[in-house]
């Protein structure tokens, strides 16, 4: 007896220990989950998190410098060590850290009377003289790494000849000079001093024996030249000239040069407030006005009534009259010169001021940009300073990510997610409204499809099928989980997708058919003979349902062609088209296909909620005189119904984050359309597309780590709502 006990004791011991131990494993591997989704969180916000830093500088270089002549603009090369100045006697190349270093200076032949640079990808300038000729020039650098540090030596090209060109046959002096030097194209317009416009168009072709670009030059008057012209501007596109004067801006047509002329004169001055500078935005679709009240509006064109014409789009407060302006290699950025001593940063496309700050070195006159934005060199009547400029994500504000953004050349403010271009001077769109439309458009459609069928399938399969066939159906149904999604959208993208297509009639009446033809087994069966319908074992109805669905699914699909030549004249994709708009890979595709691979989840969770439920509460209803029906619909759901809810959730989630499906079965456009026949772009989607090609650490990458952030806290908030939901649920019918 002794030894009994003491056997006893030792096997309460053991399962004590083990008991002790699920405890702590369980307890554990929670926190474990907990941990990682805690660090994942973490790691999203930490990558996330500088795109939404403010632009910083910090001095690294402040010198007083005295250079002979009168400055036109300044420059840097891209390493930012060496600057250089374009003033009326030529070109001076100086150290930015040590102006006292000896480098190469260019004098022109004469002192010039005007100047233009071109944009950013030539870096060509031009200087007036005042005999009507101009010089053209371009600094260059050449890199070498003798002893394995960096060289950088100055050099001065000169893509026409050294020599002065003529761009005035009368010999006037050169008032306002502008150019524009793209490939074998180029152009240089200027104004003399009795107020004639000259345009000088140049064409190059290759010499075959030397590979040297030949220049040929063809010299045009602009007619209709507006008075007292104080800027010229010339797009690098050779198809506008801006000529302001004053409040006065002329806008001459180009493209043609036998049919030159001004086809729009704009008042660009706001509320009666002068005009003080303007300046092309990269890539020159834009135009930059700066006011004497501190604002700078940006225009450009947009398509109204059949013509394009120039409009105010939006404005920045530079709080200060704006005395210059600077413009940002191949961003959307600009900075400018305040008459209060101030130097803003601003960036259009996120309409965001980024920087406005007194530089404590007196009255500012220029400023220059470096070609990483990452540097920028200022002039003052104190001399000249040198900054370091941290700035690296200006287009991200919570404006571009979530409101609408009138982008350059759209007609009018919209959500659009256009991460990249084969252009340089691209405006980023990257706004997150369209693919987070598409993930819930996405979901809703597969849920639509889902649901209905999973949850129904749940209810007769756990409640009125027998249980023979219930072990059949019920694996068969969660094998259908293991099925990789990968295979789903493979098939949905080649083959369900030309299918439906080709079928568009007959998929329509299935949809209609299917239910109604269910309804009317279940009439007819109801009529039946009692002797026949006692011979069908009870739970098996749905062996003489499924060849009748088979049967007015085929039927469908069979008549498909002629209902297509009644109804939609030959051609139901073209008449769904004009109506609504129709894409192959569309939301019904993906519908089908990811309420596919949604539907094992819902139904196993569901069904086994409605299995689970005490038998004695099914009986007792029935006991008291109600019918099977009614003791599913009073009974049986309402207490399953925390079980059938967390399964719709599960399901839900699921179909948010779906990557693969989304991926290859809609054509991925970014559209806000809820239309069942246009495609999406989901979150997830987007992320396994644009993932691989984004530059690490760039606004881009970024983004997308944001917008993985935004499908974590979708899910997060989706699962926290299912579950205080089911809470709620079981709270309220646990005492059934």
């Amino acid at each position: 007896m002794a030894e009994q006990f003491s056997l006893t004791v030792a096997g309460s011991r053991k399962r004590l220990l083990k008991d002790k131990l699920a405890e702590y494993g369980i307890k554990m591997g929670g926190g474990v989950v907990l941990m990682t989704l805690l660090l994942i969180f973490f790691y999203l916000l930490y990558v996330v998190y500088p795109v939404f830093e403010s632009a910083k500088i910090e001095s690294k270089a402040q010198y007083s410098q005295s250079f002979a002549g009168k400055t036109y603009a300044l420059a840097m090369e891209e390493q930012n060590e060496i600057a250089y100045r374009y003033s009326d006697l030529g070109i001076n190349f100086f150290n930015t850290t040590d102006p006292d270093m000896a480098l190469m200076q260019y004098a022109l032949p004469q002192q010039a009377t005007s100047f233009g640079e071109s944009g950013p990808t030539s870096l060509a300038v031009v200087f007036g003289l005042n005999d009507g000729n101009a010089i053209v020039a371009a600094a260059d650098f050449d890199i070498t790494y003798p002893d394995d540090k960096r060289l950088i030596t100055p050099q001065v090209e000169f893509p026409f000849g050294e020599q002065p060109i003529e761009v005035d046959s009368q010999g006037q002096a050169l008032k306002h000079v502008a150019i524009e030097v793209e490939g074998e194209d180029a152009a240089i317009v200027a104004v003399t001093a009795d107020n004639r416009g000259v345009l000088l168009r140049y064409v190059a072709e290759e010499n075959f024996m030397t590979e040297e670009l030949e220049w040929s030059s063809e010299a045009i008057e602009l007619p209709s030249m507006p008075m007292d012209v104080e800027q010229v501007l010339l797009t690098p596109n050779f198809r506008f000239i801006f000529m302001r004067s004053g409040n006065k801006l002329s806008i001459y047509d180009i493209r043609d040069t036998d049919d030159i002329s001004i086809v729009e004169v704009l008042d660009i001055n706001e509320h009666q407030q002068n005009v003080t500078h303007v300046a092309l935005l990269t890539g020159a679709s834009s135009l930059l006005v700066g006011n004497d009240n501190g604002v700078v509006s940006q225009w450009f064109e947009v398509a109204k009534d059949g013509e394009r014409k120039f409009t105010k789009i939006r404005q920045f407060d530079a709080k200060a009259s704006v005395t210059d302006i600077t413009i940002e290699y191949s961003r959307k950025g600009f900075m400018t010169v305040g008459a209060d001593n101030s130097l803003s940063i601003f960036h259009t496309t996120g309409e965001a001021t980024l920087l406005h700050q007194d530089l404590k070195m007196g009255s500012l006159q220029h400023v220059a940009i470096s070609p990483r934005a990452n540097a920028f060199l200022v002039e003052s009547e104190q001399g000249i300073g040198f900054y370091k400029l941290s700035n690296e994500h200006p287009e991200v504000t919570w404006s571009a990510l979530w409101q609408e953004v009138w982008y350059e050349g759209y007609p009018e403010p919209d959500y659009v997610w256009q991460s990249t271009s084969a252009s340089d001077d691209f405006e980023a769109k990257l706004s997150l409204v369209p693919i987070t439309f598409g993930t819930i458009k996405a979901a809703f459609y597969a849920m639509l499809f889902a649901v209905p069928i999973a949850v129904a399938g749940a209810i007769y399969t756990a409640y009125f099928m027998n249980s023979g066939l219930r072990k059949v159906i019920k694996p068969t149904v969660e094998i259908m989980e293991a099925l990789p999604t990968v295979i789903l959208g493979f098939l949905a993208g080649l083959w369900l997708a030309p299918f439906v297509e080709m079928h568009l009639p007959g998929v329509m009446m299935i949809a209609v058919l299917l239910p109604f033809s269910a309804v009317m087994v279940a009439a007819i069966w109801h009529f039946l003979p009692q002797s026949f319908v006692n011979r069908v074992p009870q739970g098996a109805h749905v062996i003489i349902l499924l060849p009748v669905l088979l049967l007015v699914g085929y039927l469908s699909v069979l008549a498909s062609p002629l209902v297509e030549d009644l109804v939609f004249d030959g051609d139901a994709r073209a008449y769904i088209n004009d109506i609504f708009g129709f894409d192959q890979r569309n939301s019904l595709i993906v519908g089908i296909a990811m309420g596919f691979a949604v539907i094992p989840t819902i139904f196993s969770i569901a069904e086994d909620a409605i299995f689970s439920v005490p038998k004695h509460l099914t009986q007792g209803s029935l006991a008291l005189g109600a019918t099977s029906w009614q003791t599913l619909v009073k009974v049986v759901l309402l207490t399953a119904s925390p079980g059938i809810f967390s399964a719709v959730m599960m399901g839900l989630g699921r179909a948010v984050g779906e990557t693969m499906i989304v991926l290859m079965a809609t054509g991925n456009t970014p559209v806000m359309d809820f239309n069942i026949f246009s495609g999406m772009r989901t979150l997830a989607a987007n992320i396994a597309v644009e993932m691989p090609e984004s530059e690490v650490g760039s606004s881009h990458y970024r983004v997308l780590f944001l917008a993985a952030f935004v499908l974590f806290v979708l899910t997060f908030v989706f699962n926290t709502l299912a579950e205080y939901v089911r809470q709620r649920l079981r709270e309220k019918y646990s005492a059934i």
